[in-house]
């Protein structure tokens, strides 16, 4: 979407490495299904290869189903905040629908319950912390912005590190400290202001309704993500290095920026920020997994970029369906997912208006840094306790 400065930011915001982990909960021993379970939609013998390949990384279809409710909550939400009767009046109507959408699609990652009751009161939750991470960013730019200052991007620094301290909360924590910073980020890529605020409101009330009506209808057949590589815990000093790994690497790219220039350094903070895992040996293979996603997903992203002018609509169409392979891929294949998504963020930043392959192409090489970045600090920033073991 491009904003009224001219610049272009992407429909989906880069959170790809939300390091939720799914289980499948109470299903049948399908060797011994009854003539009564077949009749009923249990898989038969003499499936395609595809249907016995998604039934193996699948089975019961609940990971799919979390990825179309992934692509309809930000259709509903996007589709909401372009309506007129809602823009109408609000400064700055033109970021309703990419903000609102945003926080929809994430929120909708990062909620983690079996209970509709408590989806829906967590995705409310959720649309909030966006909501508050956006205020945040908005209120501190300007204390950031002018001559011998760092820069708003600075501001990141304070998402980096609850996306990394509050995973000792569960699921919840994880979530509110991504949604935090997706807040931020979403308020620094389209450089909002204080007249502003009423419109980033009213996109967190859009994107919790939004959030919300999927996750009702999908009821029982979901099982959702009910657990985090980081499990609620009593010691603090764990999750505490993965914040500060998280904010020394953002601290790290903010001055690089400065130094030598970036496309767009937001980039680099966020693939640093999701990379972050509670050991040393976790952070690094994130971050391999993380790598090979880009490498294989911006080149074919490329690949899909002469549909951009003839045929936007498949493109779209393909989007939708690289999200629900990213719901399905993550909980077991970090790579493939972060392969869907790259392809995702290249395919609508190019049906959005963007073609430039040189923009396109720093996704990859930004994403290269921030990862590296990640690794030293996963190897540096680690409490002396804990050294022998993350090794």
């Amino acid at each position: 979407m491009r904003i009224p400065d001219g610049r272009l930011v992407p429909l989906f915001t880069d959170t790809s490495g939300e390091s939720l982990t799914f289980t499948q909960q109470n299903l049948p021993d399908r060797d011994h299904l009854s003539d009564a379970d077949l009749r009923t939609g249990a898989p038969r013998g003499g499936l395609s290869p595809i249907a016995k390949w998604l039934e193996r990384i699948d089975p019961g279809t609940h990971r799919r189903i979390k990825g179309l409710r992934l692509v309809t909550a930000y259709g509903i939400a996007a589709l909401l905040g372009a309506l007129p009767t809602i823009t109408h009046g609000l400064h700055g109507a033109w970021a309703l629908s990419l903000l609102a959408g945003n926080f929809a699609l994430w929120g909708s990652v990062s909620e983690g319950r079996t209970i509709r009751r408590d989806s829906s009161r967590d995705l409310a939750l959720l649309c909030g912390a966006a909501v508050v991470g956006a205020t945040v960013m908005i209120g501190l730019a300007p204390l950031l912005t002018g001559r011998g200052m760092p820069g708003p991007e600075l501001t990141l620094v304070t998402g980096a590190f609850l996306v990394g301290y509050l995973k000792r909360y569960g699921v919840i924590g994880a979530g509110i400290g991504s949604q935090f910073y997706i807040g931020q980020l979403m308020a620094y890529m389209t450089r909002l202001t204080t007249a502003d605020l009423a419109t980033v409101g009213v996109a967190g009330l859009l994107a919790a309704v939004a959030s919300i009506i999927p996750r009702l209808l999908s009821g029982p057949a979901e099982h959702p993500a009910v657990a985090l590589t980081v499990t609620p815990t009593e010691d603090d000093i764990p999750a505490l290095f993965m914040g500060m790994q998280a904010a020394v690497v953002a601290v790290a790219i903010v001055v690089m920026n400065h130094v030598i220039g970036l496309e767009e350094s937001a980039w680099a903070i966020t693939a640093s920020t999701y990379v972050v895992a509670s050991s040393t040996a976790g952070t690094t293979e994130r971050i391999l997994r993380r790598v090979v996603g880009t490498v294989v997903g911006v080149p074919l992203g490329l690949v899909f970029l002469p549909l951009a002018i003839r045929a936007p609509l498949l493109l779209w169409m393909a989007a939708a369906v690289a999200m629900v392979i990213y719901a399905m891929a993550l909980p077991e294949r970090y790579d493939i997912a972060c392969a869907a998504y790259s392809f995702t963020l290249i395919v609508t930043l190019a049906a959005a208006g963007d073609h430039s392959w040189v923009l396109l192409a720093a996704r990859a090489w930004e994403t290269l840094l921030g990862g590296a970045l990640g690794l030293v600090a996963a190897k540096l920033v680690v409490p002396r306790r804990f050294l022998r073991f993350s090794r």
